[in-house]
């Protein structure tokens, strides 16, 4: 009888995810800068990863470095954007808006590599975009967005460039190696971010304390918990399972206060409709591929 565990394991990992948006916005609320929350997470990330790989690290090569610098800036952009982006966004929204990196991927490979999306993905962003514009609500022909809601739009196209060039440098790297000097990349960019935001650093309180250093090690848990379950869950049904991270969200989100509204949450089930239909492929096109 085939394991459960690695399933739950997944279903664990987009559960965290989601509780990621209300932490990090309580640690705002509670005094922290976006930008030094992003460091105090990440550090603590990399210094767990490190601790539980780092007889793999000693190995590690220049493809390794190159893959990381060019997987970390995008990586460390899409943190800080919507890390920024949380002060004045509920944690609602900024999942339903990160979760549009899904159906982004297929149309910036058609930009940049000439990888025309297939009529699924096509489909899934047809919806992605209806419920993009339900959660704007747009009135009198304005488009119903503020700063921090363009930056999460902003984070979401940066982590669909993360994830074509993880595949991009996938075969070539040290997955463990890699994941680790990323993790330092996003923490440093945290830190140097800060005064050119104009944040000045001031002790944070216990709560930030607590959401930084227990976000971390959720970070370090997901990567490997990750790692683990993907040697034997499919791409497609990983994928699947993911896309459950922002309803987690809003679930978490509304016990907290937050209300999203009639409109919002049309436009957030769009949204995670596009991001599902986007990953499906008919049984027909698999003896193509």
């Amino acid at each position: 009888m085939k394991s459960r565990l690695p399933d739950l394991a997944l279903w664990a990992v987009a559960f965290v995810w989601g509780g990621t948006f209300l932490a990090t916005r309580i640690a705002l609320g509670a005094g922290s800068g976006p930008f030094f929350f992003v460091g105090l997470r990440f550090g603590t990330a990399a210094l767990a990863t490190v601790l539980l790989l780092r007889g793999r690290l000693r190995g590690t090569t220049r493809q390794d470095i190159v893959a990381a610098i060019a997987i970390g800036i995008p990586m460390a952009a899409g943190y800080l954007l919507q890390t920024g982006g949380l002060q004045s966004v509920s944690s609602s929204m900024s999942a339903f808006l990160t979760a549009l990196y899904v159906p982004l991927v297929p149309l910036i490979q058609w930009a940049v590599l000439r990888r025309a999306p297939q009529v699924m993905s096509w489909i899934g962003i047809l919806l992605a975009f209806i419920g993009l514009v339900l959660i704007a609500n747009p009135t009198g022909g304005s488009f119903g967005f503020g700063k921090g809601e363009w930056m999460t739009l902003a984070s979401a196209i940066a982590f669909s460039g993360e994830i074509i060039l993880i595949g991009r440098y996938a075969e070539s790297i040290d997955a463990g190696r890699v994941a680790v000097l990323d993790l330092v990349i996003v923490a440093v960019a945290g830190f140097v971010a800060m005064p050119f935001a104009g944040e000045s650093f001031h002790m944070p309180g216990t709560a930030v304390w607590i959401s930084g250093i227990g976000l971390g090690i959720a970070s370090a848990f997901i990567q490997l918990a990750m790692n683990w379950a993907q040697r034997t869950v499919s791409p497609t049904r990983a994928t699947l399972i993911y896309s459950s991270e922002p309803v987690f969200a809003g679930i978490l989100g509304r016990f907290a206060g937050e209300r999203l509204g009639m409109m919002g949450w049309a436009g957030a089930a769009l949204i995670l409709c596009g991001v599902v239909v986007g990953e499906l492929k008919p049984r027909r096109w698999h003896a193509r591929d």
